[in-house]
């Protein structure tokens, strides 16, 4: 979370982001073990600019890492995997992270 993102800007980024089901999928292949986009690509039979595309989503919500490594034919190699996180949805949590939504509801003063 960035310095000026509140819990209910974060939860909203986060859900965004993880409503999408190639999304989830790449979550799944990843789970557990880092991949390079090419073998995650072959993996879950989806071209390497549209995965780069959703890793780069999960990325910004910081649900994945990235990590560039050299292969030992000098090949640049990019690794994805997992950030270990939890969301816990309760009408609790919503309604204490709905309070600290920067977009104001219309109708309503700032």
């Amino acid at each position: 979370m960035t310095v000026d993102e509140s819990p209910g800007d974060r939860l909203l980024q986060v859900l965004a982001t993880l409503a999408n089901p190639h999304r989830l999928r790449v979550l799944a292949a990843l789970t557990g073990e880092r991949q390079y986009v090419s073998e995650l690509a072959r993996e879950l039979g989806v071209s390497r600019p549209l995965l780069q595309v959703h890793l780069r989503k999960l990325e910004h919500a910081g649900l994945v890492s990235a990590s560039m490594e050299v292969s030992e034919d000098g090949k640049a190699m990019k690794f994805y995997e997992v950030v270990p996180f939890e969301v816990r949805l309760t009408p609790q949590a919503i309604a204490e992270a709905a309070t600290t939504l920067s977009t104001p509801v219309k109708g309503t003063s700032v």
